[in-house]
């Protein structure tokens, strides 16, 4: 489990690099220009890592299922060499699914473009380009649904035979079981109904600012949220706590 957290963390810090200093700078800067070369490095890292985190909170769910309803098997199914595996097949899977179909469809951009946002979105900057989009659109559309559906739906899947296993155990421990898996449904919650209503919703919504509020909550809160939320999930961590507030 901790493995699989520090692959997020890195990626949720990866994010919040790429993203903050350049949010930072424009708010104290009247220029608030970036360089197509920077909004591109910044494009692509928010794109690969906004993919791989679907597919590893996916990973992450299957790492649940297998120590709560196969915890004998737990030692075998997820040794060490099965996790780099399965790493590396996510991170090759969010190359191939998010970033190759924008090298292979590459979009015109407009001169001169402002951006109506504080990072170089996908559909910020969709909104930049020259010409007939609408294939860019639809590939856009198949690589959402791959990235947040098929995960949310192995998610949920895992979940399920994971509380059909728990209500067939005993009260005690079935307080446990529920409290390793709070933390992780919590992170899913905020990042995927984040998502889905940034890429499914009306579609009037990004003319507005409502979208960069769902993308900075989505890239900046939720980020600064995952250390919190789990945390809070450590034993150590609230021993520590308890030991801070009675002093």
């Amino acid at each position: 489990m901790y493995f699989f957290l520090c692959i997020l963390s890195f990626m949720d810090l990866c994010v919040t690099s790429t993203i903050l200093p350049r949010l930072l700078v424009d708010l104290v800067s009247g220029q608030r220009i970036i360089s197509l070369v920077a909004c591109i490095v910044q494009f692509y890292i928010v794109l690969i890592m906004g993919g791989t985190e679907c597919l590893l909170l996916a990973l992450m769910a299957y790492d649940r299922y297998v120590a709560i309803c196969r915890p004998l098997h737990y030692p075998v199914l997820m040794r060490w060499s099965k996790c780099y595996q399965m790493t590396a097949l996510v991170w090759i899977l969010s190359f191939l699914v998010f970033v190759l179909p924008a090298f292979v469809n590459p979009v015109t951009l407009c001169y001169p473009n402002r951006i109506n946002h504080f990072m170089c979105e996908v559909l910020a900057v969709l909104q930049l380009a020259c010409g007939d989009i609408q294939n860019n659109l639809v590939s856009m559309l198949i690589i959402c649904f791959i990235a947040l559906f098929l995960p949310f739906l192995f998610i949920l899947a895992s979940y399920s035979l994971i509380l059909s296993s728990v209500m067939k155990i005993r009260s005690a421990g079935r307080s446990k079981a529920f409290s390793t898996c709070s933390s992780h449904v919590l992170v899913v919650f905020f990042y995927f109904g984040t998502a889905v209503i940034m890429y499914f919703g009306p579609s009037s919504s990004y003319s507005t600012n409502n979208g960069k509020y769902f993308s900075l909550f989505s890239n900046v809160i939720c980020p600064t949220l995952n250390p919190i939320i789990y945390c809070l999930n450590n034993s150590d961590v609230k021993e520590a706590q308890r030991k801070i507030f009675l002093k």
